[in-house]
């Protein structure tokens, strides 16, 4: 089973990553954690050095991937479409997310990229609150 897994470095996101690690480890299931920016910074390298420790202390049976995707992406429904989109160029077979809650007025304007995907029904998906 190949798991996408989307991190942002919110708390709901570390949360999402730890269920991914530990669904991998139980199923033989293959990581391809992914970060997406439009700009990397400090920020970026301290949310992927988390993921990698995160990784790298655990005992996932196949090589986990870490990579960071660069695109033009400022809203969370954005996000979701690109997940999807990444979905759909390789093939992943499920999508682990932390999913936090926002303001109403938060999600009105900006949505919720777990929301996105989740709606898409086009993969078989695991929101961690």
């Amino acid at each position: 089973m190949d798991i996408l897994i989307p991190i942002d470095g919110t708390d709901a996101s570390k949360r999402a990553l730890d269920f991914a690690i530990e669904m991998a480890v139980g199923m033989g299931g293959h990581l391809h954690v992914v970060h997406f920016t439009n700009k990397e910074t400090d920020a970026t390298e301290a949310i992927l050095s988390d993921a990698r420790d995160r990784l790298d202390s655990a005992d996932i049976p196949n090589e986990p991937e870490l990579t960071t995707i660069r695109e033009d992406v400022w809203t969370a429904s954005r996000v979701g479409k690109e997940i999807l989109d990444t979905v759909s160029r390789n093939g992943y077979d499920h999508v682990v997310m932390g999913h936090h809650e926002k303001r109403v007025v938060d999600r009105a304007i900006f949505g919720s990229a777990a929301e996105t995907v989740f709606r898409a029904e086009s993969v078989p998906m695991t929101v961690v609150p």
